[in-house]
């Protein structure tokens, strides 16, 4: 469907029209005529499906309409990190190129300065305000920001809020809304916590669900078939041989990226920590020295695993297998970004063969195992439903057989592509 099908104004269209914007995505042309309606809405929907612009576009159609208090903050968008709210502000300035809409980023840092332009901008009453919950709720302490007459609350990847803890803070900011308002949240999965939130917050919402896309066909996707006690290894062995660059660790919880971290430090890896435990400036500075390349391995529990612009991702590693095929996705999508190629390496223990193999089965093909080193000892058979059993063999053959530690690109496996079975 073509924008010009929907029923936006023509300030909207001319800024489509200026950014080159045609086609609808399909998650755009299952919202915009729902929100155009006035319906609270939730929308399940991955990272670069372009779901900004499902709200963004119709929330600015309907302010260019006029009939909303002037000088008064209009929409409040809520984003669980710093760095989204900038994606979210930077697409707000195009959209809103050819409207009479104001807007104001709210994001955090130490800069005073910033603070103050943030000040102004509410307390001017900008038509849209993009905040991250935690700086919002610092202005909204202070008394100068008046929510009651917001007509568009909107959560932005609102399971990743939650998961980093912001759960009572949006709770909190909601009782400065008005009830007679239209709330829009967007999530990538929909967990029991997320539904509970929904029920409390939007009022008999329309659900759309659009189905999680596969990963991109570039992405050389292998496994580790191993016992927990030989991960560790695994890793030693992976980066002996080379320093790694560009390389992402996903684990199940904050406890086990505190763990790995510790023990990587100790083989003397360049490594940094990812989870809901450091306050928002601690995350901007590992994010920012991984991305000047200071830092050479993040280790992050889910909460990076989505939303995060970093385009040459070399190599992600799922320490742990994901509690489900979504996650699986949005990890892996970390890697072969922007015409970059990536590898995903997961290594799978007894206990989650069965978890590995539910992945396998969304994919709809076995994903190519690569057998332990052998000074690790014996790994297990890869048996799914009792998740039980040796191997016949020794992991000696690992290196004949597509043991990954290619120096291509200082990415381990570059040059391995042909032991990777074609698909």
């Amino acid at each position: 469907m073509k924008f010009s099908e929907l029923n936006l104004e023509e300030g909207v269209l001319q800024a489509l029209d200026a950014m080159r914007f045609e086609e609808c995505t399909p998650v755009q042309e299952h919202t915009i005529p729902v929100i155009l309606e006035g319906k609270d809405l939730i929308g399940v929907a991955q990272t670069g499906t372009g779901k900004t612009a499902a709200y963004l576009l119709p929330v600015l159609n309907q302010l260019s309409k006029g009939g909303y208090p002037e000088d008064a903050i209009n929409c409040v968008i809520m984003s669980p990190t710093r760095e989204l709210a900038q994606q979210i502000d930077q697409q707000m300035e195009g959209f809103s190129y050819f409207l009479p809409a104001s807007s104001v980023a709210v994001y955090g840092g130490n800069d005073g300065v910033r603070f103050e332009q943030e000040k102004k901008g509410l307390t001017l009453g900008a038509d849209v305000v993009i905040a991250t919950p935690g700086r919002l709720i610092s202005h909204l302490s202070l008394g100068y920001v008046d929510l009651s007459k917001v007509s568009f609350f909107i959560l932005d990847e609102a399971d990743r809020m939650l998961d980093m803890g912001f759960s009572d803070d949006i709770m909190q900011i909601v009782k400065y809304l008005p009830k007679e308002r239209q709330t829009i949240m967007f999530s990538a999965t929909m967990p029991a916590k997320i539904q509970q939130l929904a029920k409390t917050i939007l009022n008999n919402p329309v659900e759309i669900k659009l189905a999680v896309s596969k990963p991109a066909e570039k992405i050389i996707q292998t496994a580790y078939i191993c016992y927990e006690r030989q991960k560790l290894g695994i890793i030693q062995s992976l980066f002996q041989d080379q320093t790694p660059e560009r390389v992402i660790i996903f684990a199940s919880s904050k406890l086990k990226v505190k763990e790995v971290t510790q023990a990587f430090k100790r083989m003397k890896l360049n490594v940094g920590e990812m989870h809901s435990d450091l306050e928002q400036s601690q995350r901007e500075q590992i994010m920012r020295e991984f991305k000047s390349g200071r830092i050479n391995i993040l280790i992050a529990t889910d909460i990076v695993s989505r939303g995060i612009d970093i385009d040459d991702i070399r190599l992600v590693i799922n320490y742990d297998v994901p509690h489900d095929s979504e996650d699986y996705v949005h990890r892996i999508g970390r890697t072969a970004r922007a015409n970059h190629d990536g590898c995903a390496i997961t290594f799978v223990s007894e206990k989650e063969q069965t978890q590995f193999k539910a992945i396998e089965n969304f994919l709809g093909r076995n994903i190519y195992k690569i057998p332990v080193p052998e000074e690790l000892g014996e790994a297990p058979e890869y048996n799914p439903r009792s998740g039980a059993g040796r191997s016949n063999h020794k992991g000696g053959s690992s290196r004949k057989q597509g043991n990954y530690k290619g120096k291509k690109n200082g990415t381990p496996g570059a040059n391995n592509r042909r032991n990777t079975p074609k698909e």
